[in-house]
């Protein structure tokens, strides 16, 4: 038996195609999963155009935002069966008795690898997953949906853990796709008053953030940022894959504000550092998510206080990847989904 999946095979740019693969064999604490969705990341196309910034794993797999059906069980698993709905979170790889993993923080594990670059992810019919990266989803909540489990943690990983907005703090986002607009969505449910920043050609993607109930803006996001007190913003979450944004956030950010940067990219940051200092900023990075988050999450997905549906852009057959693709990276849609 055969398995189509959609595969980077090489550093060079646009070295991802279909291939016909052999379905994996699980461990004895993994299960096999039947994908039923799986959403398109930037993270994959930046892989496909080859300005990433992570060591990859060729040839491998792409997709760690999916969710599927189990169809079979390592002989150690326990409490999941056959059938059972499920989405799975991307440490496909990690250190168990690393400090960072024993304090429930394995996302941060140095030795971790995630599913689409390190090991095989899910764009394709069959994916092997170690069962406690398992979480089950809501009665009432698809697979549409519940497939971006994963940007939906990044971001609150990025918001409420790692920027502790409180209600009535005024927060900026710079960066309308998939994970700025998520961060803008539960920045407003944190009960915060959110603008978000863009360019032109990001009119409808700001449009999309807009309809959340947040302040779309193009470009100069100064007037917003000091309309209040001359001073500037609480936080400003950096969810642009560039370095100048940095340098915006700190022009935007009020003094004893602070900075979340949540978005890659690989270019160096020149510009100087004293604004940081002489206002006496909280810059913070945040990366990926852990278990309490994903729970967090999908009770905000059931419950429809977080809805996805508006950065859906459309669905995919998985030999239509291409298509997917492109229609992402030329601003068409915000997220891209996948159904093999």
């Amino acid at each position: 038996m055969t398995n189509s999946a959609v595969v980077n095979y090489a550093p060079k740019k646009g070295s991802v195609e279909i291939r016909e693969i052999t379905p994996p064999k699980i461990g004895l604490t993994d299960v096999l999963l039947q994908v039923e969705n799986v959403g398109v990341c930037g993270s994959d196309l930046h892989q496909w155009t080859a300005d990433h910034s992570w060591p990859v794993n060729y040839p491998v797999v792409l997709g760690h935002e999916f969710g599927g059906h189990i169809v079979a069980l390592g002989k150690d698993v326990r409490d999941w069966k056959e059938g059972d709905a499920v989405v799975s979170e991307t440490a496909a790889v990690i250190n168990s008795k690393s400090p960072l993993s024993l304090q429930g923080l394995y996302n941060l594990d140095p030795d971790r690898k995630g599913f689409g670059y390190g090991v095989n992810g899910a764009m394709t019919k069959f994916v092997k997953v170690p069962a406690r990266c398992l979480h089950k989803i809501p009665k009432g909540l698809g697979f549409q949906e519940a497939c971006l489990t994963e940007p939906c943690s990044v971001a609150y990983n990025a918001v409420v853990v790692n920027s502790n907005i409180k209600p009535g703090d005024r927060v900026l986002i710079l960066g309308p796709g998939t994970i700025g607009i998520l961060c803008a969505a539960i920045a407003i449910l944190t009960g915060a008053e959110v603008a978000m920043v863009g360019l032109e050609k990001d009119a409808s993607r700001l449009a999309i953030a807009q309809s959340y109930g947040c302040t779309p803006i193009i470009k100069d996001a100064s007037s917003w940022a000091k309309e209040v007190d001359g001073l500037g913003v609480d936080c400003v979450i950096d969810a642009a894959g560039v370095s100048e944004t940095l340098r915006l956030a700190l022009k935007w950010v009020r003094p004893n504000g602070h900075i979340t940067k949540v978005g890659w990219g690989p270019q160096p940051f020149s510009a100087s550092l004293d604004p940081l200092v002489q206002k006496n900023v909280t810059l913070k990075g945040s990366f990926s998510h852990n278990w309490p988050i994903w729970e967090k999450v999908l009770a905000l997905l059931a419950t429809k206080r977080l809805d996805v549906q508006p950065i859906i852009g459309g669905v995919w057959k998985l030999e239509d990847w291409h298509t997917a693709f492109n229609a992402m990276h030329s601003g068409e849609v915000v997220k891209s989904v996948l159904k093999p």
